[in-house]
């Protein structure tokens, strides 16, 4: 049983102590310092009802006392040991797993819904707030029409991650009483404890209501509600949610998508005290508890900015706080403090904050921000550049030593570092076995340092760092003209260089067009680029778009991974780098076909994927496209920055 409850005040202590051992036997942690207004966003988030905890979708925690309460399921005609779901997750696979449809999940977790279906039962589960309060309704949907004995619900109420509290039954209700507050629990329904006919296999080791589903159940905190006043209270909250995405009616659509997709995938991490949104809950399980990659969370900062402003703080000033003593941020961190002390991923930081900055003019989130910033923009020119141009490598001395990466040093880290695992871009790219850079001149990295050094200098000036701004704009200047000699005017395009050979790559993928981002492109190249190739149906553009190597590559046909799939994070950094230029028709084109992908899925499963097929637009046609990552919503993302915000109003630098 994966849900240890707090058992005594000794085993707290005896926790803090552990923590304690822990951070001094992993020095990676670089702190970073945090300011006033971070402390209190932090406070403001992890505070009140929400589905914080990591493991399943059908539990509620209420922050910040740790109070967890878990519906569970018990398929009572099975013999074998797994006839109870414990927790569940959205786009499990596998034979036996449930099925969750995620439907709407608020920002604050005021209101939730989501549909789930195992073993031949098909129930709803909703919840909402009223004020303090928290109150569940479970609708049952079908059943086996066999079966004569029904699913047993079970509710167990605890206190999770060794917070101080217990649970006891009084009367008709569960008290809970932590030392800061008391929280009664009510049930609504044909109320069984143990020992009874349909409970007595239940695997339970808290308190805990159960009853048979053969009927609408509810659960209320604070005071007992009705069946009718449960659903009062959702209705009211189920209203609002609508209203919240209602404005404006064309991206009401994308609106739903990224708020309920940030909404699920948003946990507490009890380890570091923190709200953070990791890419999925599976691939944050899977890691033993969280894991955070670099572009992809500063991703989900971009994304929770149309509605969450502090939330998209919390993406990215923490994924910045896991920066290393060699002064990046690293590929991934995950639970046990452990990271990628050898690699780090695509620069996208300094281009997200400017953004949010612009948006929502907080000069705090600019001064806390910065330093972080600055070290990993200089890092990369101390350890990346060969020959003036930036590679992507693999540092295999440096320490601390993640146990379960067997990437350092290698030519497949250097490769993971791009973000990109498997590109075909890469194939044919030789490692230097003395210094573990990949010796490929990177079109895309060096356009994306680029517009790194433009946005941090942007960022400088605006708190008055005026050497800083001037080092950066000199760094940006330096990297474009080098830049420069990548333009092959034969093929309109920049192409790769190998560095070994001198040889331009003609391998294509949208990280070709990301000169665009970083204005490295004089408008006529830029048209060039625009005609011959993303609009060419023979390369990029199609019913679907944009793969991530070209439709005449070999590689195309594959449909694996970052072999020819369409990916999120490559439509929005192109299409951040048409605002660039005088491009309105494409710009509107790629947005809409973007949105278009991501409906297909997200209309019939609620499933918004890691990646799509670029030839059938599918997202399930395979296993390793996760069903509910958060940075396919930057497919729609694309729609909602066109429809809200004018070209004149710059994202980029």
């Amino acid at each position: 049983m994966r849900w240890p409850f707090l058992l005594s005040v000794c085993l707290l202590a005896c926790t803090a102590c552990t923590f304690a051992q822990t951070a001094e036997l992993n020095p990676s942690t670089t702190e970073q310092p945090e300011s006033p207004a971070y402390r209190a966003l932090q406070a403001r988030l992890a505070r009140g009802w929400n589905t914080w905890d990591t493991q399943s979708v059908t539990t509620q925690v209420l922050l910040p006392e740790g109070l967890a309460i878990r519906m569970m399921l018990r398929h009572n005609t099975a013999l074998n040991s797994d006839a109870q779901l414990d927790d569940a997750l959205i786009g499990r696979r596998g034979p036996g797993v449930e099925q969750v449809i995620p439907g709407p999940h608020s920002w604050d977790g005021s209101y939730t819904s989501l549909r789930l279906t195992w073993r031949g039962t098909s129930l709803r589960v909703q919840s909402a707030h009223a004020g303090s309060d928290l109150v569940l309704l479970i609708t049952p949907e079908a059943g086996p029409s066999t079966e004569t004995v029904p699913a047993t619900v079970a509710i167990e109420a605890g206190y999770l991650w060794n917070r101080p509290g217990t649970v006891t039954f009084h009367g008709n209700h569960m008290e809970a009483v932590s030392p800061t507050n008391r929280v009664p629990i009510y049930f609504c329904g044909p109320v069984a404890r143990q020992p009874d006919e349909h409970a007595a296999k239940l695997d339970l080791y808290a308190p805990y209501f159960s009853a048979p589903l053969r009927s609408v159940l509810g659960l209320s905190t604070g005071r007992p509600r009705t069946l009718d006043q449960i659903r009062t209270v959702i209705a009211s909250q189920e209203k609002l949610y609508q209203q919240s995405i209602a404005q404006p009616a064309e991206t009401k659509v994308v609106q739903d998508e990224i708020q309920t997709t940030l909404g699920w995938d948003t946990i507490y991490d009890p380890e570091n005290h923190r709200v953070i949104s990791p890419v999925s809950r599976i691939w944050s399980v899977n890691w033993g508890g969280y894991v955070l990659f670099d572009w992809d969370t500063f991703f989900a900062g971009s994304l929770a900015a149309i509605g969450d402003r502090d939330l998209a703080y919390a993406n990215v000033v923490e994924v910045l706080r896991e920066e290393t003593p060699a002064g990046f941020v690293p590929n991934y961190a995950r639970a046990g403090e452990w990271k990628s002390t050898d690699r780090s991923e695509p620069p996208v930081g300094a281009i997200t904050v400017l953004a949010l900055y612009k948006r929502f003019h907080d000069r705090w989130l600019l001064e806390q921000t910065l330093e972080p910033l600055l070290r990993w923009n200089r890092w990369w020119t101390a350890n990346r550049d060969v020959d003036g141009y930036l590679v992507w490598g693999s540092d295999p001395l440096a320490k601390p030593v993640d146990p379960d990466d067997a990437w350092r040093g290698t030519r497949e880290g250097a490769i993971l570092e791009s973000g990109l695992d498997n590109s075909p871009m890469y194939d044919d790219a030789s490692l230097n076995p003395k210094t573990h850079r990949l010796l490929l001149g990177d079109v895309g990295l060096m356009s994306l340092y680029i517009a790194d050094c433009d946005a941090l200098a942007q960022i400088a000036e605006t708190l008055g760092k005026v050497a800083e701004a001037k080092q950066l704009r000199g760094r940006a200047t330096t990297y474009r003209s080098k830049l420069d000699t990548l333009w092959d005017e034969k093929s309109g395009i920049f192409l790769n260089r190998d560095l070994a050979t001198g040889k331009s790559s003609h391998r294509l993928s949208p990280t070709n067009f990301y000169p665009l981002l970083a204005r490295a492109a004089s408008p006529k190249q830029a048209h060039r680029m625009i005609e011959d190739h993303l609009l060419n149906p023979n390369e990029f553009w199609g019913q679907w778009v944009l793969p991530s190597i070209a439709r005449d590559d070999p590689a195309f046909k594959d449909q694996n991974y970052w072999r020819g799939r369409i990916w999120g994070p490559m439509n929005y950094l192109v299409y951040l780098g048409l605002r660039n230029y005088d491009e309105p028709e494409v710009r509107r084109e790629l947005a809409q076909k973007s949105l278009e992908l991501v409906q297909q899925e997200w209309r019939a499963e609620g499933h918004l994927h890691e990646n799509y097929n670029a030839i059938t637009g599918d997202g399930d046609d395979v296993t390793n496209s996760d069903a509910f990552y958060h940075w396919g919503a930057l497919l729609g993302l694309i729609e909602w920055t066109e429809e809200n915000s004018p070209v004149g109003a710059q994202l980029t630098p």
